[in-house]
Formats: C-alpha cells, structure tokens, sequence
C-alpha cells in the first residue's frame, strides 16, 4: 500500500470539491486493509471511507485518514435452478455490476442502473430507483470492523435498512469496512423463471413505449432507465454534483390534505405507512430554486433536485445554497428536507 500526505481529493468526489486529506491511502484487498487495522494511529485517527465518492459533499480538508475501497471481484456464491447468488467486491463499480448481471440473465438490479458509486455503498445507503431499492435482492455483505480487524457478515435484518438509509449512517457508522456484498438475484434462463419486471413506476412505462418495446427484457428495462437519467442528470464530468441532494419526504395523511387543498396539482405518492410521499424536486420548483444560480453553486435547469458546482465552488457554498433551500421549503409548505448526500 502506499500512504499519501496532503493528498488532494478533488477528483475523487463528483461533487469536485477541492480539499485536502492528511493521509490517504487506496485498498485493493481485505489483508491490505487488515494491516491498516493494525496501526495503532489508523485506529485512534479520523477515518473516511471513500467509494466513488458520488454521494458525499466535502466541506473542508479532511484532518485524519480517506480510505478508498478498491476490493475488486464478482462472483457467484451459490447457485440453485431459479435463483443465483452474485458477490461482488465492494470496490466494483456498481453500473457494471447492473451490466455484467444482466448480460447473464440475472434479474433484480435492472432498475438501479447506472446509479453512480462503488457497491460497498449500495448498502449504506440502500440505493434505489424506479421502484426498487438494493435491499429487495441483498442477501448479505462481509466486512471488517475496524477496531478489531475481525471479519462479521451481516444479514439484511442487521442492517436496518429504510428509506436511503441503513444502520451504517446511525449506529454503525465509521464502524465497519465493507469488503463484498452479496444478492439474491432470479435466473430468468430457468424454465420454471417467474419475474415481475418494475415497469410501471415513474415515466419507465413511457420510456419504454417510446423506445417501442414489446417484449420486455432485462436490457429494455436498464435502457429505459438509463436513458431516462442521462436526460434528467448532468454527467458530473461536466458539471460537478451528487445526483439528488434531498430525500423525498412523507408526511402525514392530515398534512398531506391541508396542503392539497391549497395545492391541489401537488404530486403524491401514497406510503405502506400511511403516510404520504411528496417529491423533494416539486417542491424546491415551487419555491424559484430550479436553475439558480449563486456565486458558483446552483440548482440544476432540468432537475431541482440537484445541486451542482459550477466550478470551484467549495463544499460549505454548496452547503450554505441548500440550507437556503431547505429553509424555504420549511417556510412555504411546512416540510423539513433532509439531506440524501452525506455531509463531511
């Protein structure tokens, strides 16, 4: 391994934020990381642990240790005639893990594609898209805890999954090193294969129509979700940011009617919970954000729910432009956003 001082972290968040760690250090295998668990200073020090950096917004240099995970790997664990087990090493990037599953008729991930990131985050976060989050096909993740350096594996029911969210943004966090990440996904190759494509959510169906597909397909389904992110997401490449900055948030059923009366166009999605689901992105719209622009942050032309750097903006202007943000969602419609990028 090689240990860098002061080392530069501009390229490797999407946000582009240029900011400063005092050690970094890029691990490519569980012994590599092992070692690291044996420096008494790597212990007792600040940790981040770093994926594609796709979901963090950094707010200034990072005094401690940036790991960034590069376990490499994919698998297959196990094996049974309509079902197939898939392991991948949690430094894969995740839209190839989508791919390489699909190119083999493994059904269940189709609808995250092209979701950016590494797949160690997948459960962290408990990504989602179109219908579908990680934890309706994880089946378990290995990792390392970082006090101990001993190996757990952990099951869906460990992790507490929910709404972009999981233990290891609460209880856990900072705690554990994930190493692999292992699903559950359908074999639709098996004579006996019975799979209900996601088709319906969201404007997937019109995607799909457009493209004039008649016979669904694991590949139509990722094409029709691919297409419809490159058309709403600015390629970070290009402009820097994290995808959607806010969660959307549920509210109660009497909250929900109140503003309906005086809202009466408001979107809405109705929760198992019965709570109500309000898209974070209309309301921003509501309130002017859409497209505007301060100093060198901004709010996206085409999609309020991503903030983006125009170019060398630091983390606390980005951060500073979606409090103002919040705070007027919070003032127009009564409803606290809360952030779905992690704050560091």
């Amino acid at each position: 391994m090689k240990i860098e001082k002061n080392k530069s972290l501009k390229l490797l968040n999407t946000f582009g934020i240029d900011v400063i760690a005092k050690y970094f250090v890029e691990v490519c295998s569980v012994d590599e990381f092992r070692e690291l668990c044996r420096d008494p200073e790597f212990v007792r020090t600040r940790r981040l642990i770093l994926g594609g950096g796709s979901n963090v917004l950094l707010t200034g240099d990072f005094d401690g240790w940036v790991v960034k995970n590069s376990i490499p790997g994919i698998s297959i664990a196990a094996e049974t005639g309509g079902e197939v087990t898939v392991k991948a090493g949690a430094g894969e990037n995740w839209h190839d893990l989508v791919m390489w599953s699909i190119e083999r008729d493994y059904a269940g991930l189709e609808n995250l594609s092209l979701i950016p990131g590494l797949t160690g985050a997948a459960p962290i976060q408990n990504i989602g898209a179109y219908g579908a989050e990680q934890k309706d096909v994880f089946d378990q993740l290995e990792a390392i805890e970082i006090g101990s350096g001993d190996k757990v594996i952990l099951k869906a029911g460990d992790c507490a999954f929910g709404y972009r969210d999981s233990i290891f943004k609460r209880q856990w966090k900072n705690r554990f090193f994930i190493t692999s990440v292992s699903f559950k996904l359908a074999k639709l190759s098996s004579p006996n294969a019975h799979y209900r494509y996601r088709a319906e959510y969201g404007n997937v169906r019109a995607m799909l129509d457009e493209m004039k597909v008649q016979d669904l397909s694991l590949k139509a389904m990722s094409e029709a979700v691919c297409r419809i992110r490159r058309a709403k997401l600015p390629d970070p490449k290009e402009l820097g940011n994290a995808g959607s900055f806010f969660k959307n948030p549920s509210i109660p059923q009497a909250q929900f009617e109140a503003l309906a009366s005086k809202y009466p166009e408001m979107p809405h999605y109705p929760q198992e919970d019965g709570r109500i689901k309000v898209p974070a992105g209309w309301l921003i719209e509501q309130c002017g954000w859409k497209g505007k622009k301060v100093g060198r942050a901004g709010c996206h032309k085409t999609q309020a729910l991503v903030l983006v750097n125009y170019g060398g903006a630091t983390g606390r202007e980005v951060l500073e432009f979606a409090e103002s943000i919040r705070g007027s969602v919070t003032e127009k419609f009564g409803i606290e956003l809360s952030s779905e990028v992690n704050i560091i």
